[in-house]
């Protein structure tokens, strides 16, 4: 077995090599050659392991498989950094994500509950000092991409997403660029795996842009924000005056992550029905002259209408939630079946951070068509709370 890391820097001054193990399989492949044997190559530059197979490259038709790692979801990060509370381990995956190797980088002990994370922050991803602190993380992770290096504009996305433009047009607004001028940089960066581009399933012409990695949001909201404080030794104050910042803009939209891979990839497959969609959307109340986003939506569209399994909302708020918060959902599922989508079997599903109130949870239990799902359960060390048409839930 023959095995090459981080193909891409040997390809970087001898780009032959894939010409090379193209001669070595075919030569393996017939008499000429030593039969047998396995060749793994591995590389972190998406950009160049994605075209490795493609097109007219040297190695198409050639690989047994082509697997591509992904980050770590909540509860393996858990398991990984030795985290027992699931609110500790929740912080941590919304700063760094589930890159495993930043665990061998903090010179600190993992946080075990949300209050060490207030002390665990400022020596971390918040110290000059440490291996963890990054001041600037796009053009860190660019810098590694050989297809990238040196490329302004690609790091000007980046942070822009960073910091909140979800669309070409809102990207295009910031940097005062033509919008026509950003789809080739966009498209370079989302196949890359820098970002993503998705569009919302009930308005096809509604993208979604987001940044994959989470630690570059938080380093554009958190550190860059902060940055004359944490450089001058004032870390814990840094972080005490972007706790709230975190909650609302870090925090909150990766539970709303988190709670939408719980139900891909964890979730009894029955709640999502025959659903293939598992998203975020948004809706629109004519009547109100409103928007609503809806956090959680399985679905499956034909013909341009969909048939909707569950509709649901994520909470990272301090506060537990109510009656009201049910109340607001079958309005949204209201609103989708007068805009012509089946969802008069859909389910409802509540995630929240920090619980339920009682008098919700009984209400839940005797409806028999509502989810109700703790940061315990999506964190994969609990059940839900309430489960459609189990009594008493589990």
């Amino acid at each position: 077995m023959l095995v090459i890391d981080e193909l891409p820097y040997w390809m970087a001054h001898s780009p032959e090599l894939p010409g090379l193990l193209q001669l070595l399989y075919d030569r393996s492949q017939t008499e000429e050659g030593a039969p047998g044997g396995r060749v793994i190559v591995c590389g972190s530059a998406m950009s160049v392991m994605n075209e490795l197979l493609s097109g007219t490259k040297a190695l198409r038709g050639r690989a047994a498989i082509d697997l591509r790692l992904h980050p770590f979801d909540l509860s393996t990060t858990a398991r990984h950094w030795g985290i027992d509370d699931p609110a500790a381990a929740l912080r941590v995956h919304a700063i760094l994500g589930g890159a495993p190797g930043y665990r061998n980088l903090a010179n600190v002990d993992p946080p075990q509950s949300a209050a060490e994370v207030d002390v665990w922050a400022p020596a971390t991803v918040l110290d000059p000092r440490q291996a963890l602190f990054s001041g600037s993380e796009a053009e860190y992770l660019l810098r590694e991409d050989p297809k990238f290096t040196g490329s302004a504009l690609h790091y000007a996305i980046i942070n822009a997403v960073a910091n909140g433009a979800t669309s070409p047009s809102k990207i295009g607004g910031l940097l005062e660029q033509q919008r026509s001028s950003l789809t080739r940089p966009l498209e370079a960066l989302t196949s890359a795996g820098y970002l993503r581009y998705d569009t919302d399933p009930l308005w096809e012409r509604r993208p979604v842009i987001t940044v994959a990695d989470p630690v570059i949001r938080f380093h554009n909201l958190i550190t860059v924000a902060q940055r004359d404080l944490v450089e001058t030794g004032q870390s814990a104050e840094a972080w005490r005056r972007s706790r709230p910042t975190f909650v609302a803009r870090v925090l909150g939209p990766h539970f709303e992550s988190c709670a939408r891979a719980w139900l891909r990839a964890r979730a009894d497959p029955a709640l999502r029905g025959h659903a293939g969609l598992v998203t975020s959307t948004v809706v629109n109340d004519r009547k109100g002259q409103a928007k609503h986003e809806i956090d959680v939506v399985a679905l499956d569209k034909r013909a341009g209408r969909a048939e909707i399994a569950l509709v649901g909302e994520a909470k990272a708020t301090l506060l537990r939630r109510s009656v009201a918060d049910l109340d607001r959902l079958d309005r949204l599922k209201a609103l989708l079946a007068e805009q012509g989508h089946d969802a008069g079997k859909a389910l409802l599903a509540l995630f929240s951070m920090e619980g339920f109130q009682p008098d919700l949870v009984d209400l839940a239990r005797r409806r028999g068509d509502v989810l109700l799902v703790d940061l315990a359960a999506v964190a994969g060390c609990g059940d839900p709370v309430v489960v459609p048409g189990v009594t008493g839930g589990v």
